[in-house]
C-alpha cells in the first residue's frame, strides 16, 4: 500500500479527520498537511470541537499543520478563527468549521507553491488535550451552575446528548442557554431545588446557580424538537423535576 500511494505524483497530500498516524516511510520527501478543527496547540486530540464548547471557549477555528510523529504536534502553516456562539452545538460548529476548511487549505497550498509559508512551532507549554467522547459522558449535574450545564448540553449535542427524565419520560437534552433572571423574578426561585421546572412554557429550570433554559429536546423514540413544541404536546406543571441520568447509563444515539 505504501508503494502504491507514494507512486502517485501529487504536489501535496492533505489529511482530514483520518485519526491515525502516517509513518515516515510513507511521508518521506512528501509535502503532507493535516486540517485540524482547533486553534492548536489548544485541543489536540480526538474531540476538539466538543472540548472547546465544554470548556466554555469563546473562539475556536481550524489549523493546518505538517504531519509529525506525535498526533497534532506538527508545525502550524495556517489558521482561521470562528467565534463560538452561546447556543451553538458541537454538530453545528463542526459543520461551520468544515465549511471554513477548504479556503484555509487552499491558502496554505498556494503558499507552498509560492514558497511563502512561514511554519511556526507549537508552544508545548500551553498544549491542551481533547479526549474521545463516549456514551458515558451523556450526563449533567444540575447542582452545578447553569453555565456548566449549558456547556455540557451544547458540547455533547447531537451525540451522545445529555439524557434525563422529565415527568416520567426519557429525553435527550440537545441545546440550552443561561437565563439571568432579574432580582425581582429570580429571588422567588432561588430556593428551588436543582432540576425544578420553573416555567413550563419556556423550559426554565433551577440549577445550583442561575437558571437553565432548555431550547431543544428529543423525547425517547421521537425526533429532536424545540422546547416550545415539546411543551405544547405535554401537560407540564411548574415544579416538575428534571432528573439527569447517571454517568454510567447507556444512551441511544439520536436520529
Amino acid at each position: 500500500v505504501t508503494a502504491a500511494v507514494r507512486a502517485v505524483e501529487a504536489d501535496a497530500w492533505v489529511v482530514i479527520a483520518f485519526g491515525q498516524k502516517l509513518g515516515a516511510p510513507l511521508l518521506k520527501s512528501r509535502f503532507a498537511i493535516n486540517l485540524h478543527a482547533s486553534l492548536l496547540p489548544r485541543w489536540r486530540g480526538a474531540a476538539p470541537i466538543n472540548a472547546a464548547i465544554l470548556a466554555g471557549d469563546s473562539v475556536t477555528g481550524n489549523s493546518v499543520i505538517t504531519l509529525a510523529d506525535r498526533m497534532d504536534a506538527g508545525l502550524i502553516l495556517g489558521q482561521s478563527e470562528r467565534p463560538i456562539e452561546p447556543t451553538v452545538t458541537t454538530g453545528e460548529l463542526h459543520d461551520l468549521l468544515a465549511g471554513d476548511g477548504p479556503e484555509l487549505v487552499e491558502h496554505v497550498l498556494d503558499g507552498h507553491m509560492a514558497r511563502t509559508l512561514d511554519p511556526r512551532k507549537q508552544d508545548e507549554s500551553v498544549v491542551t488535550l481533547a479526549g474521545k467522547i463516549s456514551r458515558a459522558d451523556a450526563w449533567i449535574d444540575l447542582a452545578d451552575s447553569a453555565e456548566a450545564c449549558r456547556r455540557r448540553i451544547n458540547g455533547l449535542s447531537p451525540w451522545p446528548g445529555v439524557q434525563a427524565e422529565l415527568d416520567g419520560q426519557a429525553v435527550n437534552l440537545l441545546r440550552a442557554t443561561v437565563i439571568e433572571m432579574p432580582a425581582s423574578i429570580g429571588e422567588p426561585h432561588a430556593a428551588a431545588a436543582p432540576g425544578t421546572l420553573l416555567d413550563p412554557g419556556l423550559g426554565h429550570f433551577a440549577t445550583g446557580e442561575s437558571v437553565l433554559q432548555i431550547l431543544d429536546i428529543q423525547p425517547a423514540g421521537k425526533r429532536p424538537m424545540r422546547w416550545t413544541d415539546y411543551a405544547r404536546g405535554r401537560t407540564l406543571a411548574e415544579g416538575a423535576v428534571l432528573t439527569p441520568a447517571p454517568p454510567s447509563t447507556k444512551v441511544a444515539k439520536p436520529c
